[in-house]
């Protein structure tokens, strides 16, 4: 009797779940079986995002850099669509009310005996502009690899998603400017991240049966259209 009541806490002890950071090891199959997860079982919304300074922005942990970042951005929105702002208008007002100030500063301070102001020197490296090069070199080269391999008739998946995202693009010119269309994005990387963190579980859970409904009238597709359509043969990749 005194055995089973010692064992009793044990049976009734919550198994973990490898999104509380629980290894594929120590966590049971019911845990690792929990089901559809956008992100992995192994990786948080903060982690997706980065993990770093971006992330926090992002997910408002930084809660005065978020509100700075969406307030700049509503200002500027309303400077170019309400009130009708040009660009270059407000570029060259803002650097001459800049240089004004700094100008008649800096002579002020001989009369009343101040130092100037600080104007730090601002210069881009020549490791950063590599750095910055280099990865823009990769994307474009994925693009291009990617491009490619659908002009050759390699993935027709890949075809149909490019074809429908391309779609969904010319769509969204249609309605809205780019300057507009960058607002909503901006208001979407500020909103849409940290609802999902608020409400994985029930998003995972839906984009779950979302993904079965797809895989299976996909194969249905397949089966009656995409199969009977000739497709190039793949190449071998040569190696270097």
């Amino acid at each position: 009797m005194a055995g089973s009541a010692e064992e009793a806490p044990a049976a009734a002890s919550p198994v973990a779940s490898p999104r509380d950071g629980v290894t594929e090891e120590t966590a049971s199959p019911a845990a690792r079986s929990r089901g559809f997860w956008l992100l992995g079982e192994d990786k948080s919304v903060h982690k997706a995002l980065g993990g770093g300074k971006t992330a926090d922005v992002l997910l408002w942990k930084d809660t005065k850099t978020s509100a700075a970042v969406v307030g700049g951005a509503t200002i500027l929105w309303l400077l170019f669509e309400v009130v009708e702002y040009h660009l270059l208008t407000l570029a060259s007002h803002v650097m001459i009310a800049t240089l004004t100030i700094l100008f008649l500063w800096s002579n002020a301070t001989v009369f009343i005996k101040k130092s100037p102001p600080d104007v730090p020197e601002v210069q881009i490296s020549e490791e950063l502009a590599v750095n910055i090069a280099l990865a823009l070199r990769a994307d474009i080269n994925k693009a291009l690899v990617l491009l490619r391999e659908l002009a050759l008739g390699h993935d027709l998946m890949k075809f149909l998603g490019v074809i429908v995202a391309l779609w969904i693009v010319s769509e969204i010119g249609e309605l809205c400017d780019l300057l507009r269309l960058m607002y909503i994005v901006v208001l979407i990387l500020h909103t849409v991240p940290i609802l999902y963190h608020k409400y994985q579980d029930q998003v995972d859970d839906f984009a779950a049966k979302a993904h079965a409904e797809l895989c299976k009238q996909y194969k249905v597709l397949d089966a009656k259209v995409l199969s009977k359509i000739p497709r190039a043969p793949p190449k071998d990749k040569k190696e270097n």
